[in-house]
């Protein structure tokens, strides 16, 4: 039984079908690259794991659990974090608090000095220690993603989906990007990442699941995936998500 079974997925938008029959699985530690053009439906894949979307059909489960069904509250109780497209966090207040709040509501549930523990080792992991009483509307969009992987994280996921959470990055903080997610993996986490930095992905990624039209397309090595000619084909040129 591996950690993660996505079992016949579908998600129906009317007669559109976002995601089409998507069977795939993620074992403990591992990291994967969740692939595809545009409108492939790698993100609404992300929202039915996470519970964003309630699925059409088929089943998810995490650990020998069904977690699909369940509401996002529980599913985050369930272990799964993610980050998203467009930066999520709560402007008017501080670091600290930002991510003192899915401390709360997290795997765990901590409470007053435990939450702030967690709260600090997430900043801290991040690099944003130092900031922890700033206040997070004067973030730039850089730190705000950092904060956004910081929040995730102090919900002490062992399930992490990150959404692009690359993507804007310049080649140094790339650097220290892809780093830290290698270092998260190597803690244990199941990481599984939309991304559109093959860069990134090759250096992360030793397996990669890729998606065309709602439809997976690819389940392989990453050399391979991306040699593979369904998958340029699927590809034409585009790398980003819709």
């Amino acid at each position: 039984m591996s950690f993660l079974e996505i079992i016949g997925a579908e998600k129906r938008f009317g007669g559109l079908r976002a995601v089409d029959g998507v069977s795939f699985a993620l074992e403990r530690g591992e990291i994967a690259g969740l692939l595809g053009p545009n409108g492939s439906g790698k993100t609404t894949l992300i929202n039915l794991i996470s519970g964003a979307l309630p699925m059409s059909a088929g089943e998810i489960r995490l650990g020998g659990r069904r977690i699909s069904g369940l509401g996002r509250d529980r599913i985050a109780r369930a272990g799964v974090a993610r980050t998203f497209q467009l930066v999520r966090i709560l402007p008017s207040l501080s670091l600290r608090e930002n991510v003192m709040i899915p401390a709360v509501f997290g795997r765990r549930a901590h409470w007053g000095r435990e939450a702030e523990r967690v709260a600090a080792g997430a900043l801290d992991l991040v690099g944003l220690s130092a900031r922890a009483s700033a206040s997070a509307g004067d973030l730039t969009y850089i730190d705000q993603k950092r904060l956004e992987l910081a929040r995730a994280l102090a919900a002490e996921p062992e399930l992490l989906l990150l959404d692009e959470w690359l993507a804007g990055l310049n080649p140094t903080e790339l650097a220290e990007g892809v780093a830290l997610i290698r270092r998260l993996q190597g803690e244990g986490l199941a990481i599984l990442m939309v991304e559109h930095i093959l860069d990134a992905v090759r250096a992360l990624c030793p397996r990669v699941v890729v998606m065309n039209s709602g439809r997976l397309i690819a389940d392989e090595a990453t050399a391979a995936a991306l040699s593979d000619p369904k998958v340029i084909a699927a590809y034409l040129g585009e790398e980003a998500d819709a």
